[in-house]
């Protein structure tokens, strides 16, 4: 074949490729493809987390009976003893999605005084939970009890872009803290 031959036949080839319509399909698919998963991956990572975080609030508020009913306080148990009861109770209740252990702040406020809540993420962006403590009120003391509870969720999604991690943000071990609270007024018994 001459060289004339063969280019002529090469352009023809390459005519026939670029007027082919087989397989355009597969080259848009490939193209949409990492933008469709990513943001499938991002909806389903962020159902997870708003279903753990609504878990973790319905745990919070079964647990807290047992103090709003006085069932945990007149058990008998020292308070190293009531907070682990409390805090198996509670991962009991939220063993469906998430694992133990879970953080527990137990605080009360005497009547009239105000309520003050701090966020255990620092400035920084890192979780601190060295202020959180498990305090019951006195027996027979009319105080406001505020339970928190608090859960790091690993984050999948986060290397795509997309980023609700409110725990080392940015970093590859970033979290997103869940938290619930409940507050209930005890009377006297």
């Amino acid at each position: 074949m001459s060289p004339a031959a063969s280019a002529a036949s090469l352009r023809n080839k390459l005519r026939r490729f670029r007027r082919s319509r087989r397989g355009s399909a597969a080259v848009e698919f490939a193209m949409v493809a990492p933008i469709f998963f990513a943001l499938l991956f991002a909806i389903i990572e962020t159902s997870l987390v708003f279903f753990a975080s609504q878990i973790l609030e319905s745990g919070i508020q079964d647990s807290s009976r047992q103090l709003y009913t006085h069932q945990l306080q007149d058990s008998g148990l020292t308070l190293l003893q009531e907070e682990a009861a409390f805090k198996q109770d509670l991962c009991n209740s939220v063993k469906v999605l998430l694992s133990c252990p879970l953080d527990v702040d137990v605080k009360f406020y005497p009547s009239g005084t105000p309520i003050t809540i701090t966020d255990p993420i620092d400035g920084s962006g890192n979780y601190d939970n060295t202020n959180l403590v498990f305090q019951l009120p006195p027996k027979n003391s009319s105080a406001t009890v505020v339970v928190r509870g608090f859960y790091q969720w690993p984050l999948f999604v986060t290397g795509l872009g997309y980023n609700i991690a409110n725990i080392g943000r940015g970093s590859s071990n970033s979290k997103r803290l869940l938290a619930a609270t409940t507050a209930f007024h005890v009377e006297p018994y």
